[in-house]
């Protein structure tokens, strides 16, 4: 992890420290709080058009802004009991995804890496 996750990852974890809710924190109760904080997100942009949610206003930008916080805080805290350092796994999967999502059959496709075929 960069030095500024790291730093985060430890305030996140001295905070939990200090409320006493290690024991509240296992993986599957991070989990699960991850979920809850993402339908958060998502609530954000429910019923918006593309354009809408391309173009939102200040306070609905800082609402999805704390919300995403909401989420990074909880996905750090899970990786941090797990430990998973996040950046190498986020490095490992962006190499599995160039590999199952070559640019030259995936450009401008949506469509899963299993539609692929080399002979197209």
């Amino acid at each position: 992890m960069s030095d500024s996750l790291d730093e985060l990852t430890l305030a996140i974890r001295r905070f939990a420290e200090e409320r006493d809710w290690e024991q509240f924190h296992s993986p599957k109760n991070l989990a699960m709080a991850l979920i809850v904080e993402t339908g958060e997100l998502v609530e954000h942009f429910q019923w918006l058009s593309q354009a809408q949610s391309d173009n939102l206003d200040a306070e609905r930008r800082r609402a999805v802004s704390l919300e995403l916080a909401d989420v990074l805080i909880y996905l750090l805290r899970l990786s941090d009991r797990l430990d998973i350092d996040l950046l190498d796994a986020a490095r490992q999967k962006l190499k599995i995804n160039g590999q199952r999502y070559p640019a030259t059959l995936a450009r401008g496709r949506a469509d899963k890496h299993h539609a692929y075929r080399a002979d197209e």
